[in-house]
């Protein structure tokens, strides 16, 4: 009796706007394995599990790909995921790329104080940072990192050695992936330690994004990022992929009202599980919004896929 009403007042302390029945069910799908970080193969731990909006203890989002253990990709890196990055014991030196979804704060806010850890490591070899191209108000992701460490007015010029491979810092190379509103075809990298990653234009409203597709030999996970209903593309590219673990945006909640030009309801959800193929379904990015009504949006998923669904939290870890 005594643990239950810690856990109560601790839940009700950290998400003031959720109902505390619908912080109970969160609760209920937290079914992270703690093993699975250190599981061999791929695994995928959930740095922030978060949105835009500074709510209770979770991180903006990001994510660390991690292979027999080693972290080897970072999977953007919100706001306050810094911090979460250090707790999950990830250093720039592991790792083999850097992967962004789009250039929102809640996804890239962090990027510059993670590189300015990593300067005091030893890391030589050049690094990998992939993200979309440009639009209006949005630069591209090599105009992204030149406007940030360009030694002739960036902002951060101290840490311009990132550009050009100087002053002690690894070469970031960039690679803009094209995205025409999520019209573009994906595009597949590969890196090191026999990572295939396929990037794959979403729709986002006006904003240029990315969802992803991570594949270790027979095992893969998809990361959708921010993508609204209209991401006709990706849908088409990744139908019947069967990836063990889909990790999807549980941003607005299910009913009338909410911004779908940006984001995919829980039923938009549930049915995106099924034309993939999903074993697991693991909802990230999650936000009071969509917490308070967790039933509802469960049982809108619930239309389409019965397969396990998950609620991610900062640091969860899951392996497929």
């Amino acid at each position: 009796m005594f643990t239950s009403a810690i856990l109560i007042l601790q839940l009700g302390a950290v998400s003031p706007s959720i109902p505390l029945e619908q912080a109970l069910r969160a609760q209920d799908l937290h079914d992270a394995d703690p093993q699975a970080c250190r599981a061999a193969g791929l695994s995928v731990q959930v740095l922030g599990s978060g949105g835009p909006v500074a709510e209770g203890p979770r991180a903006g989002t990001s994510y660390l790909v991690r292979v027999d253990g080693v972290p080897r990709l970072l999977v953007d890196i919100g706001s306050g995921a810094y911090l979460r990055f250090a707790e999950a014991g990830a250093s720039l030196s592991e790792l083999d790329g850097i992967l962004l979804t789009h250039l929102h704060a809640d996804h890239s806010g962090d990027l510059v104080s993670v590189l300015m850890s990593g300067g005091f490591e030893d890391r030589t070899a050049p690094l990998s940072l992939l993200g979309p191209d440009a639009a209006p108000r949005f630069p591209a992701a090599s105009h992204f990192l030149a406007s940030l460490f360009a030694h002739d007015g960036g902002p951060y010029s101290y840490l311009g050695g990132y550009l050009d491979g100087t002053e002690g810092k690894p070469l970031l190379k960039p690679s803009d992936v094209p995205t025409a509103n999520g019209d573009a075809a994906p595009v597949t990298f590969q890196f090191a330690h026999n990572l295939t990653v396929t990037a794959l234009p979403v729709h986002h409203g006006a904003v240029p994004a990315l969802g992803y597709r991570i594949q270790l030999g027979e095992q893969s996970v998809v990361i959708t990022g921010d993508q609204s209903a209209f991401s006709e593309g990706f849908e088409r590219s990744l139908a019947g992929s069967r990836p063990q673990l889909l990790f999807a945006h549980h941003v607005i909640p299910e009913g009338p009202g909410q911004p779908r030009g940006l984001h995919r309801a829980p039923e938009s959800i549930g049915e995106l599980a099924v034309k993939l193929g999903a074993g697991r379904l693991v909802l990230a990015h999650n936000m009071n919004r969509s917490l308070a009504s967790l039933d509802e949006g469960l049982a809108a998923i619930g239309m389409n896929y019965a397969g396990p669904v998950s609620v991610a939290f900062d640091l969860d870890c899951y392996a497929p």
